[in-house]
């Protein structure tokens, strides 16, 4: 019961800090969804003939903006517990933190992903910002479908090994020879993808690179807040 509380409390002051990266994802367009409101810079006309109608696009960015925040926070919650798992003497507390990563991995890393990637591929389609059309989109792109990959292919893995330890031990201590690299596998990453993360916030507020294939023209930017 002790390592339960002690688990939970590590998963509490991960979603504590999820708040903050709530406040950021969401002044900035929530990883650059909320950018599709207003027009792209330097769109063209036609370009407003694929545009989602705002019935359908408000409501996908509001998927896409929750979908992001949560897999943000869930990387906050598995690393704060991994980090408490490497640092913990207690081995009853070290077998808590890894079974609640495995639930939290197989409840969460799968939909929060696809919900994430898919709800942004979308909103590129469906507006004038396009998927490649911007340099910073496209890079959004490929480092959203890198981090999914990772989340679900090496995270989970790292996660059911971590448990798989834990079973192995349902009470007393745990030789260090038997967590082996395990107990920084399960840190590192989730630290990756958290980077991974905050470095595409990074990308939806400031726009860099300006547009593909407008060499010499001028960068298209988006209007401030509240020129919008």
């Amino acid at each position: 019961m002790r390592s339960s509380t002690g688990a939970a409390d590590a998963c509490g002051a991960a979603d504590a800090g999820a708040a903050g990266a709530v406040s950021a994802v969401g002044a900035a367009g929530a990883v650059g969804a909320a950018a599709t409101s207003g027009p792209a810079p330097g769109g063209r006309r036609r370009s407003a003939d694929r545009r989602l109608p705002p019935g359908v696009r408000k409501p996908l960015v509001v998927l896409h903006v929750v979908a992001s925040v949560s897999w943000l926070a869930l990387m906050l919650c598995l690393l704060t517990l991994a980090v408490t798992a490497l640092t913990t003497a207690d081995a009853d507390r070290l077998r808590a933190a890894y079974r609640a990563m495995g639930m939290l991995g197989d409840a969460l890393v799968l939909p929060l992903s696809l919900l994430t990637f898919l709800s942004g591929v979308a909103l590129g389609l469906g507006t004038a910002w396009g998927l490649f059309r911007y340099y910073w989109v496209s890079t959004k792109f490929w480092l959203t479908l890198v981090a999914m990959a990772a989340s679900v292919l090496a995270l989970t893995a790292r996660l059911h090994d971590a448990v798989r330890v834990a079973d192995a031990h349902p009470s007393g201590p745990i030789p260090v020879t038997e967590l082996g690299f395990v107990r920084y596998n399960t840190v590192i990453v989730p630290a990756v993808a958290l980077s991974l993360y905050l470095f595409n916030v990074a990308l939806s507020v400031y726009k860099p690179w300006g547009r593909r294939g407008a060499a010499g023209a001028r960068r298209g930017r988006i209007p401030e807040a509240g020129g919008a």
